[in-house]
């Protein structure tokens, strides 16, 4: 929230009690009706502001009108219509079943706000302008808890549509938010409202005596981060355990007052050597105000020279008698205000105070401030068990035991008492845990019988051979001939069954490790009994998928370029899917040696890839979540090569938010809890990043030297490049026949061409490039 705030003429005048008990408002206490002709401009004043059932007061009913001007003036200031009167005629719906966002505050400090949400969730944004147009009543299912209904509201449609509705039957309030301030929302029948409920509040009376207290939001900064504070000489009454503790800065004294009487000597005292400490430096005039979460914005304010002592005691012993307990009044140096720019240098406009305030609950490395995280692994020293609400040390290592774990697990949850909205992962090999996870505990998920045909590389390509349309198009068109290899016999039999050059994998396995191209029989049996020898569980090469078992199998090798396809699917609905280019990978292998995004595509072939991703999932069943495809474009369209049934790996996330602004992991947490993300339809990138990945067999000694960690990181952040690490050099296993992606070095541009231009000269220079590893035939495939 950003206010500017005159600083005029209509804060001098004579002090008395009149002007302190007029500020709160009709909901805070005070009296006072304020001016009908407040606001510029023409609008109806004859719409239905009453709310049937709820009669109001003169001076509530006062206040409601205030406010619905207030609005009026808003949106005709922003250039948009004004609000449609349809109380007449009531909304019906299906009570309960909407997500219904209720906003009870100033429709000035919510406005862009109840815009957006119009724009997000037509008609479930609604702004109530009074207490009366909500009711609260016991929740039959959560004793000493209610919910909250709305019966009139003015509901926020996209174009910023705006209609004054009634609805019948009540709507029930999914989300509440109280304005934190004087007006609407700030008094004791609107903080009784946000007590005690069903649904999620954004702010309540206890909140805002935390963050709206000015003196204590000093104190706290001071004290906990050395933050300077404007120079402030606080008389405070009863103040609460965290404003106790003495001075915590030269320049913020705090004298605690017995009474609010007879207190002038001391008043008189402090004052004096307040304005002649050099706490106030330069400063030539103090302002004398009240400081508690209810005067938030609305403080009596009196600005005096420095020089008075007299005026300024005489100011602090009159506010003295308005005080309550754990209120403040406070004399503080004025500040020169900040002077915002003007083209040309015209004269310089009014003075100005700004105050900004920011409620988050994230930092800015995403990690969750306010929100409950709760993690399970098998690892008891994961470096993530300190930053999360509850750890749950558990070995899921071995899933063929996948069923009995989940049933472990889901007692543990509900021994521990953990109330769970969602569960999800981003691990390959969990993925088909976390479904039977959330099916014992009944959380939103996509079904295990779906996580199990896509985790299984074979499976899904036979399911989805036999699955004809409708709907057209069917995902058997882009399925390829396959066969499962359990034993040496399977290979002898599958060599006749799919045509040769093939691809042998392995079942489960991630990061392309043990993929190969075979080109007969022979290297078929050869590849076989390497991976047989080679790579048996997972202490063998863990996080590839070895958990589940070392089956391969054997499919058609496909002629065409490889793009990835990130889907963000809820209900069975396609949200947003992001299209990526591959480069060519090492043959034999299939290690991964570049990638560009947004795709080079025409947009025809971008659709028709987004669409058979989007088949794909559907036919496996997948519904609810965040899913990678991976598939070629040949002659003849689309050709699915995998589903990963979790958001893409490597680089993926971090460039999709980059140029897209959409954080996939954020998109899979909200799915997970049953919420639809909210996400452009069709999203369109900022730019361009094209990338190499670094290997170890390939790069160990320039990783070790020009392109090191430090260098790399060092280039990152000046903007460079982007740098994504997959593993620490001592973690990543030496260079061998199994290698997975050490890193990811990126460059961006205006163009595809520009980004590629930079990242070959950044690659020559570091050492990257070379003669066994062409960085420029690489990216010459995004020509």
């Amino acid at each position: 929230m950003l206010s500017l705030d005159l600083l005029g003429p209509k804060w001098d005048g004579p002090l008395g009690s009149k002007d302190l008990e007029e500020e709160e408002g009709p909901w805070g206490g005070g009296s006072g009706l304020l001016p009908p002709d407040s606001f510029p401009g023409s609008w109806r004043l004859d719409v239905g502001l009453d709310c049937k059932g709820s009669p109001e007061g003169a001076e509530a009913r006062a206040w409601t009108a205030y406010y619905y001007s207030l609005l009026q003036s808003c949106l005709q200031q922003a250039g948009l219509p004004e609000t449609q009167d349809r109380s007449q005629v009531p909304r019906t719906g299906c009570p309960g079943a909407e997500v219904t966002l209720c906003i009870l505050g100033s429709p000035s400090t919510f406005l862009s706000v109840l815009l957006e949400g119009g724009v997000q969730s037509p008609g479930n944004m609604l702004l109530c302008l009074s207490p009366a147009w909500l009711t609260k009543v016991p929740a039959p299912d959560r004793p000493g808890e209610g919910a909250l209904l709305v019966s009139k509201a003015v509901s926020f449609y996209s174009g910023g549509l705006t209609f004054l509705d009634d609805f019948v039957p009540q709507r029930q309030a999914t989300y509440f938010l109280v304005g934190l301030g004087p007006g609407p929302g700030q008094g004791r029948e609107a903080a009784e409202l946000a007590r005690d409920l069903t649904c999620p509040t954004g702010a309540s009376e206890e909140l805002a005596r935390l963050l709206e207290d000015r003196l204590l939001t000093r104190h706290l900064l001071a004290q906990q981060s050395g933050v300077a504070v404007p120079a402030t000489l606080a008389f405070t009454y009863k103040p609460s355990t965290l404003l106790r503790g003495g001075d915590v800065s030269p320049g913020l004294r705090l004298v605690e007052l017995s009474g609010k009487e007879g207190q002038e000597a001391l008043v008189k005292e402090e004052v004096g050597a307040f304005l002649r400490s050099q706490a106030l430096g330069d400063a030539l005039q103090v302002a004398i105000k009240l400081s508690s979460w209810r005067w938030r914005g609305r403080q009596a304010l009196r600005l005096h020279p420095r020089a008075e002592v007299g005026p300024v005691a005489d100011t602090v012993v009159a506010l003295l008698e308005k005080l309550e307990e754990e209120e403040s009044v406070l004399v503080e140096a004025v500040c020169l205000p900040a002077r915002l720019p003007f083209p040309g240098n015209p004269p310089p406009g009014p003075e100005l105070a700004m105050r900004i305030c920011a409620v988050v609950c994230r930092t800015q490395r995403d990690r969750p401030l306010l929100s409950k995280l709760h993690l399970v692994d098998s690892d008891p020293n994961h470096f993530a068990s300190q930053l999360v609400q509850t750890f749950i040390h558990f070995d899921v290592t071995e899933h063929r035991k996948d069923e009995e774990n989940a049933r472990l697990l889901a007692e543990l949850v509900r021994t521990r008492g953990l109330q769970l909205d969602g569960c999800f992962s981003y691990w390959d090999d969990c993925l088909v845990l976390t479904a039977l996870l959330c099916q014992e505990l009944g959380l939103p998920c996509s079904p295990p019988a779906a996580m199990r045909l896509a985790k299984q590389k074979s499976h899904t390509h036979l399911h989805l051979l036999h699955h004809q349309g409708p709907p057209w198009p069917s995902p058997s068109l882009y399925a390829v001939p396959c066969c499962p290899l359990e034993s040496e016999a399977d290979v002898q039999r599958a060599v006749r069954q799919v045509p040769l050059p093939g691809v042998m994998k392995l079942e489960f396995g991630a990061g392309a490790v043990g993929v190969r191209l075979v080109e007969d029989a022979s290297q078929c049996h050869q590849h076989f009994s390497r991976i047989a020898h080679d790579l048996q569980g997972e202490a063998d090469h863990p996080g590839i998928g070895l958990g589940w078992g070392n089956s391969m199998l054997l499919m058609e090798f496909i002629e065409g370029t490889e793009h990835d396809v990130d889907l963000v699917m809820f209900g069975g609905r396609l949200l947003a899917a992001f299209v990526s280019d591959n480069g060519p990978t090492r043959l034999p292998g299939f290690t991964e040696t570049a990638a560009c995004m947004p795709t080079g595509l025409v947009p025809e072939q971008e659709a028709q890839l987004v669409q058979a991703a989007f088949r794909c999932c559907l036919g496996c069943g997948l519904l609810d979540g965040v899913f990678n495809v991976e598939l070629k474009l040949t002659r003849a369209g689309p050709r699915l090569i995998e589903i990963n049934p979790r958001m893409g790996g490597f680089y993926l996330r971090d460039w999709i938010l980059e140029l897209y602004g959409v954080d996939l992991l954020l998109a899979a947490a909200m799915v997970a809890c049953g919420l639809r993300p909210a996400l452009p339809a069709h999203p369109r990138a900022n730019g361009h990043l094209v990338g190499v990945t670094g290997l170890l067999s390939q790069h160990l000694q320039v990783l070790s030297s020009t392109a090191s960690q430090e260098a790399l990181q060092a280039l990152h952040d000046q903007g460079l490049l982007r740098f994504n690490q997959f593993a620490s050099l001592e973690e990543a296993r030496l260079p061998g026949q199994y290698e997975e992606p050490y890193c990811s070095v990126a460059c961006a541009g205006p163009s595809s061409a520009e980004a590629r231009l930079r990242l070959l000269g950044l690659c020559q220079g570091l050492g990257i490039d070379g003669p066994q590893y062409p960085v420029a035939h690489f990216l010459s495939h995004f020509k």
